[in-house]
């Protein structure tokens, strides 16, 4: 799909997030005059998408607590996830790196699976997008971004780097999803200690108002959901800071659990 802003060159602050991302480095500041509204925020995300090096497998949701959600308008805001950044959770702890200096956080997260590319339209419901969804996955967010301060200024500035996304981490399917979205519950431990517990009905409006909200951005944003694509829907149990060295498990009971471990970034992509 092309975009007009691709044509143009990234402005100085998308360049310099994508330069600190690929090159493992933190930022010590924000590069520039902070966006005042997520319209402008999401142009800056577009430039950065623009010169990743890599395709969009997926899309996460953050909330935007009151009172910044009156003030901005959304009660979300959405950044891509990208192919080389969705891990499949196995026997051992998915490794995933961290930018010294900078934000990583584990959100425990359920996950959702399109099984046809949306159509262009603005005016989505929680009941309309219900027959897009395939497959549901329990999985984990890895929230990051080279700017430690990423989260402290408001959601504009949040939205400017990826939404504050640096992977996913999938685990297994939730079996007879359809019936028991609602109900599915979760725990979120760091370093065996339990850091936060909630579920699905911990997401305003539920898993399926997140994706309902995001094709109706993405309908203004000129872009669109495709087959195959992961929604990452929004954090479960909360937002869990994590350091370097240590370990996060999310429980998801009978739907399984995905265990990872916080590593060094080396620099995302040569």
């Amino acid at each position: 799909m092309s975009h007009a802003h691709q044509n143009s060159a990234a402005s100085p602050i998308a360049r310099a997030f994508v330069d600190a991302r690929r090159g493992g480095q933190a930022l010590d500041a924000y590069p520039g005059a902070a966006p005042e509204s997520l319209e402008a925020a999401y142009v800056i995300q577009d430039e950065a998408i623009a010169a990743w090096p890599d395709r969009i497998a997926g899309w996460k949701l953050g909330r935007i607590n009151a009172p910044h959600d009156a003030r901005f308008g959304a009660g979300r805001l959405a950044g891509p996830i990208f192919s080389r950044n969705v891990w499949t959770g196995g026997h051992t702890p998915t490794r995933f790196g961290v930018i010294e200096g900078g934000f990583a956080a584990v959100e425990a997260e359920y996950v959702l699976e399109l099984g046809e590319t949306a159509p262009d339209r603005g005016d989505w419901t929680v009941e309309s997008v219900a027959p897009l969804v395939a497959r549901v996955f329990i999985g984990v967010e890895i929230a990051g971004s080279p700017f430690a301060g990423i989260n402290d200024h408001g959601p504009a500035v949040t939205a400017s780097d990826f939404g504050n996304n640096a992977g996913l981490i999938l685990g297994g399917e939730v079996a007879g999803w359809r019936d028991r979205l609602s109900g599915l519950v979760c725990t979120m431990s760091i370093n065996d200690v339990v850091a936060g517990r909630g579920g699905a009905a911990s997401i305003p409006g539920g898993p399926l108002d997140s994706l309902a909200f995001l094709l109706n951005l993405l309908h203004r944003r000129g872009r669109r959901l495709e087959a195959g694509q992961l929604i990452s829907t929004g954090a479960a149990t909360g937002v869990h800071d994590i350091l370097t060295g240590q370990s996060a498990s999310a429980d998801f009971g009978p739907d399984g659990r995905i265990d990872c471990l916080a590593v060094p970034a080396t620099g995302a992509i040569a």
